[in-house]
């Protein structure tokens, strides 16, 4: 499995679910009492899961990386509903009319969950990050009694946006490269609807949830930093053994020249507070149902 910063989910995930969250009605999370959000990374789907689940309930989030687990665990200590008890660093309690989130490391192919011990299995964009999606998917349906759902980006219908003209062009030069050099399927999309089907899931069904990054003045501090990176390389740096499975070292040293030149367009349009720049990363939502 592909791992990932703190820092990276945090900008890949910044905003999500906060503009609406009708895209999660076929979860039907509040009739949840035991929901395990697998992947979970630094907790932020599972804290959404369980601001939507019912009272009493249980989120557990599961993650290989035990230095994402130890973030999850700390923002779920310092948020401002949290109501903090952590006997032996593996959960949290929560105010008795929410939901309670837990955090155990596992992983996704042999959760550290008996057959049968949730009724939802969820996940949000960590199938595409798995070189064997379907061997996860058949262990998500061992652990549910009820539904299995998964919230997975199609990164090649992103579309870009921006006041620095030469930025959507090359975001798009850059992804096409990435995509056909990382390794696993990252744009799986309504592909997802296979993997349930094979894996004895019934009646899948999916919506479409567009997450939706706009940064427009003032900025925020994430922006600023975002743009910095940028100008620096460093941004197009994190993703260097990607991109470098299909270009050749002349071609990337030539997209990383244009891509810090962009940057430095971003930054100077930045302090007159003229640029704006608008990201559309569609998510298929698909759930199925264990007969």
């Amino acid at each position: 499995m592909r791992r990932f910063s703190a820092d990276y989910l945090d900008h890949t995930r910044e905003g999500m679910w906060e503009d609406g969250r009708e895209a999660l009605a076929d979860l039907a999370p509040s009739s949840r009492r035991r929901i395990l959000d697998v992947g979970c990374g630094t907790g932020a789907f599972t804290r959404v899961l369980a601001e939507e689940a019912g009272s009493g309930g249980t989120v557990l989030g599961v993650d290989a990386d035990t230095d994402l687990l130890r973030v999850a665990r700390d923002r779920t200590h310092g948020s401002a509903e949290g109501k903090a008890e952590d006997a032996e660093g593996d959960h949290t309690n929560e105010r008795p009319d929410r939901a309670t989130r837990q955090f155990l490391a596992g992983d996704a192919t042999r959760l550290p969950v008996p057959n049968g011990a949730v009724d939802l299995v969820a996940c949000q964009a960590l199938l595409s990050n798995l070189p064997n999606p379907a061997e996860a998917v058949r262990e998500f349906a061992h652990v549910s009694t009820d539904l299995v759902a998964a919230v997975e980006p199609n990164n090649a219908d992103v579309e870009v946006t921006s006041t620095v003209d030469r930025e959507a062009d090359l975001e798009r030069d850059a992804r096409e490269a990435y995509l056909d050099g990382v390794g696993t399927d990252v744009a799986l999309g309504d592909r997802i609807r296979s993997l349930f089907a094979d894996a004895g899931l019934v009646d899948v069904r999916t919506r479409r949830y567009v997450h939706e990054k706009r940064r427009t003045p003032p900025y925020s501090e994430t922006a600023l930093e975002a743009a910095a990176r940028t100008a620096s390389g460093a941004g197009l740096a994190d993703h260097r053994e990607e991109l470098r499975g299909t270009l050749s070292a002349a071609a990337y040293d030539d997209l990383r020249r244009r891509w810090r030149e962009m940057g430095r367009e971003i930054v100077s349009a930045m302090r007159d507070e003229e640029y704006e720049r608008v990201e559309r990363v569609p998510f298929e939502v698909t759930v199925g149902r264990v007969p």
